[in-house]
């Protein structure tokens, strides 16, 4: 018998202050079996730093021609396609040619200097692509806020993000890559 996803709840209290963008979110987020909080908190700072009406999650982990987020047009055209982790070439190739828009949120410490080595001068060519890396000590210090019912504050200014719940507050820079 396959498992299944747990369910989390999530309310996002965003400022942006670098975008001007201020509004609160009620998520309903499913975390895939084989995805750790280390993910499921990415998928959801990601969410936090590209935030609008339109931002959705998608059947991600589960389904191999979607994204973890994206946003599409109201003619159904994806105009922002956001991945998390060190995927493949070919995957971001197709959503570079798939997608106005591209970004890739990179977490996972050391292995991260070596992705890049080895897909930098393939991914250049990606005009519509930016890469992002999301330092793993600070990933590591956000999936501790992880709950089943979260209520966070998102702060984000100057390209600093802080997230603050009732019992902790994590800090987050995150750094482009390209």
């Amino acid at each position: 018998m396959a498992l299944k996803a747990t369910v989390f709840k999530a309310i996002l209290n965003i400022a942006d202050m670098d975008r001007h963008y201020y509004a609160d979110h009620h998520l309903t987020i499913a975390r895939h079996p084989s995805e750790n909080d280390e993910r499921m908190m990415a998928r959801l700072l990601a969410f936090a730093l590209n935030a609008s009406d339109s931002l959705e999650f998608t059947k991600g982990l589960s389904t191999d021609d979607e994204p973890d987020l994206w946003q599409k047009s109201l003619s159904d055209e994806i105009e922002l396609w956001i991945e998390l982790g060190l995927p493949d070439e070919s995957r971001l190739r197709k959503a570079s040619n798939r997608a106005r828009k591209v970004l890739l949120y990179t977490y996972g410490g050391r292995g991260v200097p070596v992705w890049w080595e080895k897909n930098r001068g393939k991914l250049a060519r990606f005009a519509n692509m930016t890469i992002i890396n999301l330092p793993q000590d600070e990933v590591e210090a956000l999936a501790q806020l992880a709950d089943r019912n979260m209520n966070l504050q998102i702060n984000i200014q100057d390209g600093e993000v802080t997230v603050s719940s009732n019992d902790a507050l994590v800090t987050l820079t995150p750094a482009p890559l390209n």
